[in-house]
């Protein structure tokens, strides 16, 4: 019997049911940031996702460390560079509370106002940059001229544009300068008279809806496992917010203009929606503010400190409801001049974990939706 050769020809990938790797990133830092997401594919639809992180790790925690309780806050106002003010605040809060220190109230006030702000600009980056990542690119524009509104009065009263470094412990570096608080009641208003641009262009229009409604949808249980918290947290249906369930700040005192949004569907549309109406509860917030600063008689906007500060012996936690979602600050004193340990917990960490959750199952085209959809500051998950 002749022998026989056998030959297969080749036939591709046809031949085995091989998956794909595929790396998307490290993107450049103009970009949100650089994160990495190594995705397995069977064609166009994704197995697993795994996002990589720690290109951006600068070691913050450490340097907590080596810096005395003044130089501390300029470190802890840089990891999520849209949210400075706000990450100033959880420091100087839980100094003051190891400290047992209570805060003028002009300062209290003084604060929540520049919290909302601060929160109105945070969301405006992402209410513009997100459908431009869908491929509409008008209303990023829109959000860059509101937002600079908003900066000029941010700027006036603080000196800086994006790091504030306006917080202090015992209060704030200086009191509102002179006919302030009529200019930045304006910039409110003017904010307000344009957000329809959200509203309308971007929510009435047809190709965004169908690129993000029933897209990317987190479970309430996903929230819980993974720690997600925020506008994102509750677009699922977790009705939680610091600011009213624990209030700090002046919040206790503004639970009428204080509105908690919150969805059911947990997709991306409902992530967007949330982030939109908190928007303008914001603003609302900053006029509430802006009202009661007007009848405050005139008093100190801080405290006067020793030369060297130091906090006793102990430990405390304090968190706040950032524009992210919840960021916690554990602080661990020997009574030194410098924390022996500040923990801080950020939100856009826990936050970009449930992408193990939600790409799996999805079409590659959506992954950008769903990606842009968390919300998340690269510096705030490397740290």
């Amino acid at each position: 019997m002749t022998p026989t050769t056998e030959t297969t020809v080749g036939i591709g990938g046809a031949a085995e049911s091989t998956d794909m790797v595929l790396n998307i990133g490290p993107q450049h830092p103009s970009t949100h940031g650089v994160l990495r997401l190594r995705l397995v594919l069977d064609g166009e639809r994704i197995v697993s996702a795994e996002p990589v992180i720690g290109y951006m790790h600068r070691g913050a925690e450490k340097l907590f460390e080596a810096r005395d309780y003044r130089q501390i806050i300029m470190l802890a106002n840089r990891h999520d560079w849209l949210s400075a003010f706000s990450n100033e605040l959880g420091v100087v809060l839980a100094v003051e509370r190891m400290l047992g220190m209570e805060v003028p109230e002009r300062a209290v006030w003084t604060r929540t106002l520049l919290a909302e702000l601060n929160r109105v600009l945070n969301h405006l980056m992402f209410l513009g940059s997100y459908p431009l990542e869908l491929g509409g690119i008008t209303p990023v524009f829109y959000a860059f001229r509101e937002r600079e509104v908003l900066q000029n009065v941010m700027e006036e009263v603080s000196g800086g544009r994006m790091h504030y470094m306006f917080n202090r412990v015992g209060g704030l570096k200086e009191d509102l300068p002179a006919g302030w608080s009529g200019r930045a009641r304006a910039a409110v208003a003017a904010v307000r008279s344009r957000m329809d641009v959200y509203d309308d262009l971007v929510l009435g229009n047809e190709i965004f809806r169908g690129r993000t409604r029933g897209v990317g949808a987190l479970t309430v249980q996903a929230v819980h496992a993974y720690g997600v918290s925020g506008p994102i947290a509750r677009a699922s249906g977790v009705d939680f917010d610091l600011r009213r369930d624990e209030p700090y700040l002046a919040y206790g005192e503004l639970q009428d203009t204080l509105k908690v949004v919150t969805r059911q569907e947990g997709d991306c549309l409902a992530r967007f929606e949330c982030l939109l109406e908190q928007t303008h509860n914001a603003l609302d917030l900053a006029d509430a503010c802006l009202d009661r600063l007007a009848g405050l008689a005139p008093g100190p906007i801080n405290q006067r400190l020793p030369k060297v500060l130091k906090a006793p012996e102990g430990h405390t936690y304090a968190w706040t409801e950032n524009p992210l979602g919840i960021n916690g600050y554990y602080l661990v004193s020997k009574g030194e001049k410098t924390p022996y340990r500040l923990k801080l917990r950020s939100a856009s960490y826990n936050n970009i974990q449930a992408l193990t959750e939600l790409l799996p199952g999805t079409l590659v085209a959506d992954m950008v939706a769903i990606l842009g959809s968390l919300f998340f500051v690269v510096g705030d998950i490397d740290k």
